[in-house]
């Protein structure tokens, strides 16, 4: 079968010097897991664009100006589109699916269906990557197999049917927790481009309301800053955690732990937050 032709606007040079990563690209298992790897601990997670008030592009040419020349990190309809047209352009076949994020959310609650992530066919099976799941980012591709726990550089995770609904889980500790419930049904463009309009710009979205971002550090580890204070945790372990005071603040944090740099005066909506003033 022949590679296909690199989507218009998409340089996968310069996405892979992006991440750091300058192995095999043939469309092995082993390259999909390296590559994820180089993705999620590169590029952050980060919503600071809604929260700007900024419009949230999709096309080729703005995810490549966005996450790669400009450096900066996106949320999932971004950064799984962006590892989709990678993933493509190696000459993997990839499937895009969606899902409802259930990080703390409870069973009998229906979030919005706003989660897009990856189901790439290999012949050792289909295996899930999902570089977009804020402090949830796989740092490593699961089978797609439900019951059995897969190990990950950082939490322990597995695929579990209960109901006739399907779920993914991670382990904190001892305990199993969801973060995501999902179908496997192709989620076509026209589904993302609705769900990446509603995320990033109804008034009913977490992302237009609070600070989200992340990155998986190579030691294991993670880091998160949210509305409520930033984070480093090992797992379950908090390792250090310090409230958010003002948008000075927030800046310093972004700069210091993520590698996000913005000018002196930028602040964060709502204006009304105390992490904006």
């Amino acid at each position: 079968m022949s590679a296909p032709l690199p989507a218009a606007g998409f340089d996968l040079d310069a996405y892979l010097a992006r991440i750091g990563y300058s192995g095999p690209r043939a469309p092995t298992l082993d390259t999909l897991h390296a590559l994820l790897w180089h993705h999620t601990t590169t590029i952050p997670f980060e919503n600071l664009d809604v929260l700007l008030g900024r419009p949230i592009a999709l096309t080729p040419a703005a995810l490549m100006t966005k996450l790669v020349h400009d450096g900066r990190g996106g949320y999932c309809f971004e950064q799984n589109n962006l590892f989709l047209l990678a993933l493509r352009t190696l000459g993997y076949r990839v499937t895009p699916l969606g899902g409802r994020v259930r990080w703390q959310i409870p069973r009998d609650v229906v979030p919005a269906r706003t989660h897009l992530f990856l189901r790439v066919h290999l012949p050792e099976g289909d295996f899930v990557a999902d570089a977009g799941l804020g402090a949830a980012s796989l740092t490593r591709p699961l089978a797609l197999v439900f019951g059995p726990e897969q190990g990950t550089p950082h939490e322990p995770r597995r695929f579990v049917k209960e109901g006739g609904r399907l779920f993914h889980q991670m382990k904190l500790g001892d305990e199993w927790a969801d973060v995501l419930e999902f179908t496997t049904d192709e989620m076509h463009p026209i589904d993302w481009e609705l769900a990446n309009w509603w995320t990033s710009a109804s008034p009913a979205s977490h992302f237009r309301h609070n600070l989200t971002i992340g990155l998986a550090l190579r030691d294991g580890t993670r880091k998160g800053l949210r509305s409520d204070g930033f984070t480093h945790r090992r797992g379950g372990e908090i390792l250090h955690r310090e409230p958010v005071r003002d948008g000075a603040h927030v800046l310093a944090l972004l700069a210091e732990h993520f590698g996000l740099h913005f000018p002196a005066a930028t602040r964060f909506g709502p204006p009304e937050a105390p992490w904006a003033k």
